[in-house]
C-alpha cells in the first residue's frame, strides 16, 4: 500500500459534499495537530481506514468508501471512557449526535457482546456500541457536530493524562 495522505484518497473516491465535508473535517484535524494512523493490519489491511491520535490515544477513526462506493465514515473513540457522557452542549448539537449513536447489531464489534447502557450527553440509551458514535457520510452540519466531539475527546485524553 502507498504512503499517500488521506486527503488523496478523499479526492480521488469522494466528490461532490462528500468530498468537501471529508476534507474540510481533515483539515480542522491537521490543524488541531491530529496525527493520521493509516490502519494496515488485518480486516483493515486493503481498506481506507485511518485512526486519528492524540498524543498516541485515539479520537476517532475515519472509513473511506467502505461501506458504500462514495460515502465515508467517522466512528468516535472505542476507548474505556465516556467522554460524552455529561459535557454541555447546546441542544442541537446534542441531537446531532444522539441521531449518529452506534447502536449494536450482531454484537460482533462489541467482542460477541450486545452493547452496553451509556449516557450520551445526559440521556440513556441502550445497546451502544463501544465506538459510541458512527457519522455515515456525514453533511456539513454534522461536521461540525464532529468537531466538537474531537475537542471533547482531547479534553478527555489530557484529563486521563494529569490523572495518572
Amino acid at each position: 500500500m502507498s504512503e499517500q495522505s488521506i486527503e488523496h484518497f478523499i479526492n480521488e473516491t469522494l466528490a461532490g459534499e462528500a468530498q468537501r465535508n471529508a476534507l474540510n473535517f481533515t483539515a480542522y484535524l491537521r490543524a488541531d495537530n491530529l496525527l493520521f494512523e493509516r490502519c494496515l493490519y488485518g480486516f483493515w489491511e486493503d481498506k481506507l481506514f485511518w485512526a486519528v491520535k492524540y498524543k498516541g490515544e485515539t479520537v476517532c477513526q475515519i472509513f473511506i468508501n467502505g461501506y458504500e462506493e462514495g460515502h465515508w465514515v467517522v466512528w468516535s473513540d472505542d476507548s474505556n471512557t465516556n467522554p460524552f457522557s455529561d459535557f454541555p452542549l447546546d441542544e442541537q448539537t446534542k441531537e446531532i449526535a444522539w441521531k449518529n449513536i452506534d447502536f449494536c447489531e450482531s454484537g460482533g464489534c462489541c467482542n460477541d457482546n450486545m452493547g452496553k447502557r451509556k449516557v450520551i450527553f445526559g440521556k440513556e440509551f441502550d445497546n451502544v456500541c463501544i465506538a459510541i458514535l458512527r457519522f455515515n457520510n456525514p453533511n456539513a452540519e454534522a461536521v461540525e457536530c464532529l468537531k466538537k466531539m474531537v475537542q471533547i475527546r482531547k479534553t478527555d485524553i489530557l484529563r486521563n493524562v494529569q490523572s495518572i
